[in-house]
C-alpha cells in the first residue's frame, strides 16, 4: 500500500518540471521529484563527448582521399566539464587498450601530415587505456587517459553532488583501420576486460556508480529486478554514475564471461535481448525506426539511449524530425552532437522540450 502511494505521488510530478532543479511549485517539490526512480527521467548527452577536431590540415588531407568520411568526421565538442556545465547527463568515451603504453603515441595522420596543428601526445606514451575515436586518424582527445576523464567527471559531480544519475557508455575499440601503415590494435579479451575495471575502481568510490550486483539485489536475475522495478530513486541515485559497454553480443559476451547477472561486474552491458537474464540496459540509436521498440524496453523498465542526430547529417540540413523521435520515444538519454550549434552548417542543435536538465519521462511519468 505504501508503495503503490509512493508511486502514484511519483507520477504526479508534471512535465514541464526540471528534476535536477525542481521549482518548488506544487508537484515539482524536491520531495515528490525524488520518489521518482532514475528510470522516470530523461536527458540530454553528447556523443563521442571526447573529441576533438581534426586538424584542419590533416582534415584536408583526409578530405582529399575520402569525402564523406571526412564530412562524418566534422564535428567536435569542449571539454567534459563544460559538456557537464551545459546540461550533458550522458557522456560517451571511447577507448582502446594499451596495457604498456605507447602503441598509439605517433598517430599515422601525422605522419601523413607532417605540418600539423600541434597536438600533446606525452599522455599516449602512460599505459592504460586511451580514449581515441579512431586511431592514427581520429586521435585527439580532450582527455587522453581514461582514468583522467574519470577524475574530471567525478571532479565535477562532487561540486555539483545534486545532478540526476549520469550515464557512461563506452565503445572498446578493436577493429583494424584498413589503412597500409596503421597501429594494430589490441584485442579486448578477459584480461582488457578486467582492466576497464579496475582503472573505474581506480577512481571511483565504492558507492559512486551503480552497479549491476546493486540493482540485481536479492532477486535471482538483473532483468527480474528491473522489472519488478528495482532501480534506485532519485533521491538515491543523485550524485552517482551509472556505466555501460556499448557493443554488440560477440565484445558483450567477452565482458559478460561466465557470469548470469554481470556479478562483480561495474559495467552495464547492451543486452543482446529483452530476455536476457542480464538485460537492463540497450542502446537503440535509430530513434524513427526502433520507435516502438524503444518505448516498450522503456514501460517495461529498462533504460535506454538513442540519437538525435548522427554522422553530422541532421545539423547539415538542420533535419528535426530524429530529435523529436529520440524524445518522444522515451529513452532515458538522448544523445546529440550539437548541444550548442554548428554555424558553419546551420542553427540546428538539440535540448530538452521545454527546456531543463532533466524531465519525467514522457512514456513512464505521465501527469
Amino acid at each position: 500500500m505504501i508503495a503503490a502511494l509512493f508511486a502514484a505521488a511519483a507520477l504526479m510530478v508534471p512535465p514541464a518540471c526540471d528534476l535536477e532543479h525542481p521549482s518548488g511549485k506544487a508537484g515539482c517539490t524536491r520531495a515528490a521529484v525524488d520518489r521518482l526512480k532514475m528510470n522516470d527521467l530523461q536527458a540530454v548527452g553528447s556523443h563521442n563527448s571526447y573529441k576533438e577536431a581534426i586538424a584542419p590540415a590533416e582534415m584536408a588531407t583526409l578530405r582529399a582521399r575520402n569525402p564523406k568520411a571526412a564530412d562524418t568526421l566534422d564535428y567536435s565538442h569542449p571539454s567534459l566539464t563544460e559538456q557537464l556545465n551545459d546540461g550533458a547527463r550522458q557522456l560517451e568515451l571511447d577507448y582502446v587498450y594499451d596495457p604498456e603504453g605507447g602503441r598509439y603515441a605517433s598517430p599515422l595522420g601525422r605522419k601523413m601530415t607532417p605540418n600539423t596543428t600541434p597536438y600533446d601526445l606525452a599522455p599516449y606514451a602512460k599505459p592504460g587505456m586511451k580514449v581515441i575515436h579512431v586511431p592514427d586518424i581520429d586521435y585527439r582527445s580532450v582527455c587522453p587517459l581514461l582514468v583522467d576523464c574519470f577524475k574530471e567527471i567525478r571532479a565535477w559531480s562532487k561540486a555539483h553532488p545534486d545532478h540526476v544519475p549520469i550515464l557512461l557508455i563506452f565503445n572498446l575499440k578493436q577493429d583494424q583501420l584498413k589503412v597500409p601503415g596503421a597501429v594494430p590494435l589490441l584485442p579486448f579479451d578477459a584480461k582488457a576486460m578486467d582492466a576497464a575495471d579496475a582503472e573505474i575502481r581506480s577512481v571511483f568510490k565504492p558507492g559512486e556508480v551503480i552497479t549491476p550486483d546493486a540493482v540485481r539485489g536479492r532477486h535471482k536475475t538483473l532483468r527480474e529486478a528491473v522489472l519488478a522495478g528495482r532501480w534506485p530513486t532519485l533521491k538515491q541515485a543523485r550524485g552517482k554514475f551509472m556505466l555501460a559497454v556499448d557493443e554488440g553480443p560477440d565484445v558483450v559476451a567477452v565482458y559478460r564471461g561466465n557470469r548470469k547477472n554481470l556479478e562483480g561486474r561495474m559495467m552495464f552491458i547492451n543486452s543482446p535481448s529483452e530476455d536476457a537474464s542480464d538485460a537492463a540496459y540497450f542502446t537503440l540509436n535509430e530513434a524513427v525506426e526502433l520507435q516502438a521498440r524503444i518505448q516498450a524496453d522503456v514501460k517495461a523498465g529498462f533504460i535506454v539511449r538513442t540519437r538525435a542526430d548522427a554522422d553530422t547529417w541532421e545539423s547539415r540540413r538542420n533535419d528535426r524530425a530524429p530529435q523529436a523521435a529520440a524524445f518522444a520515444s522515451g529513452a532515458q538519454y538522448v544523445s546529440t552532437d550539437y548541444m550548442h550549434p554548428d554555424t558553419r552548417f546551420s542553427t540546428y542543435e538539440a535540448h530538452l522540450p521545454g527546456g531543463g536538465l532533466a524531465r519525467p519521462n514522457p512514456v513512464r511519468a505521465r501527469p
